[in-house]
C-alpha cells in the first residue's frame, strides 16, 4: 500500500493556497496548511477542517519551522501592491527569510520544494512577451521593490541551495491569476472591477486603459503547479505559468460590465509608479516540459469569480 505524501503549503489559507490544498487533498495526500492570516483567511479553508488528512498551523514563515514533510509548496507572501506595500520591510523578510527557513526545512527532511515566484521578477519589461531567459527591468528602490526584489532574491536562494546542497527545487513564475477566493480588498484589477461593478460604483482605470495583462484562471494555474512538481528532478524551472491571452485593462472592464449587467461608469486616474505597461507570459517551456497550457477563457473564468464575489457581498449586508 502506497504511503500518502505529507505536503506542507505555506500561505495555504490564501487565494492560491486554498485551491492547492483542495486539489492535493482530492489526490489523496496529507496536507499541512500554514498561514499567519495577514492576507489569508480561515473562511477559505474552513470547509476542509473536517478532513482527517488536513492540518492547519498558524505560523509566520519568517520564523523557523520544525516539521516532517515530503514536499513543500512555498506560497507565503502578500502578492498585491496594497498588501505588500503596507509593510514593505516585512514583505521582503517574508520572501527572503521565508525562503531561507523553508529551504532549511527542505534540506533537513530531504523534501522537494516549490517556490511560487512571480512575473514581477521581470519588472516593467522591455521584451514582450517575457521568456524565462529574460533577466528583467526592475527598479531596485521603488514602491514595488520590496516584492519584486524579494522574489528575485528568493529565486537566487533556491538555485544556490540547489547548487550547494543538491536540493530538489521547482520554481514557477506566476502571472496574473484570478478566481473565487481572491481577497476583495487586494487592489487587483479583476477583484476591483468586479466588486465596483456589483456595487454599482464607478470602475477605476489607471492610465488610459491601454496597458495589457494576461489573466489565468486559478484551476489552470494549480494544474501547472501539480505538473511542475511531478517533473524529473533535473528540471527546476523557472517556468512561466500564466495565460498568454492578452487583454487591455479597458477590455477587461467591458467584459466585467457585460457579465455583471452593471451600469457603472468608467473613471480614469494616473498610473501608479513602476506599473508595467505590458505583461504577457511566453509559455513555450511550460508546453514543452509540463504538457500544459490554460484551457479556461477569460469570460468562462469570470462567471464563477463574479458569482463568488456576489455571494460574498450579499453576506456582508
Amino acid at each position: 500500500m502506497q504511503r500518502k505524501k505529507r505536503i506542507l503549503i505555506t500561505g495555504g489559507a490564501g487565494f492560491l493556497g486554498s485551491h492547492l490544498c483542495e486539489r492535493l487533498l482530492a489526490e489523496g495526500n496529507e496536507v499541512v496548511c500554514l498561514d499567519n492570516y495577514f492576507t489569508g483567511a480561515k473562511q477559505n479553508i474552513v470547509h476542509l477542517l473536517d478532513n482527517s488528512y488536513f492540518e492547519l498551523l498558524r505560523h509566520d514563515v519568517t520564523f523557523p519551522l520544525y516539521i516532517e514533510v515530503d514536499e513543500i509548496y512555498n506560497l507565503a507572501c502578500p502578492a498585491s501592491p496594497i498588501h505588500y506595500q503596507f509593510d514593505p520591510v516585512q514583505t521582503t523578510k517574508t520572501s527572503v527569510h521565508g525562503a531561507i527557513n523553508m529551504l532549511g526545512l527542505a534540506k533537513r527532511v530531504k523534501a522537494k520544494i516549490f517556490q511560487a515566484s512571480t512575473s514581477e521578477v521581470y519588472g516593467d519589461p522591455q521584451i514582450h512577451p517575457q521568456p524565462e531567459s529574460y533577466w528583467g527591468h526592475v527598479n531596485p528602490n521603488g514602491l514595488r521593490s520590496c516584492y519584486d526584489e524579494g522574489k528575485r532574491c528568493a529565486e537566487t536562494l533556491f538555485f544556490d541551495y540547489r547548487r550547494q546542497h543538491n536540493l530538489r527545487i521547482k520554481v514557477a513564475r506566476i502571472f496574473n491569476t484570478y478566481g473565487p477566493r481572491m481577497h476583495p480588498n487586494d487592489g487587483r484589477v479583476v477583484s476591483n472591477f468586479i466588486v465596483q461593478a456589483l456595487l454599482g460604483e464607478p470602475i477605476t482605470i489607471y492610465g488610459n486603459g491601454s496597458q495589457t495583462r494576461s489573466f489565468c484562471y486559478v484551476d489552470d494555474l494549480i494544474e501547472a503547479f501539480i505538473r511542475l512538481m511531478a517533473t524529473e528532478d533535473d528540471f527546476t524551472g523557472p517556468v512561466n505559468t500564466g495565460n498568454p491571452g492578452e487583454f487591455t485593462i479597458l477590455q477587461l472592464a467591458e467584459n466585467v460590465l457585460e457579465l455583471t449587467g452593471s451600469k457603472s461608469e468608467l473613471i480614469f486616474k494616473p498610473l501608479p509608479q513602476d506599473d508595467p505597461k505590458q505583461r504577457q507570459p511566453d509559455i513555450t517551456l511550460a508546453k514543452e516540459k509540463l504538457g500544459w497550457e490554460p484551457k479556461i477563457s477569460l469570460r468562462e473564468g469570470l462567471l464563477p469569480t463574479i458569482a463568488y464575489f456576489d455571494d460574498f457581498l450579499r453576506k456582508q449586508q
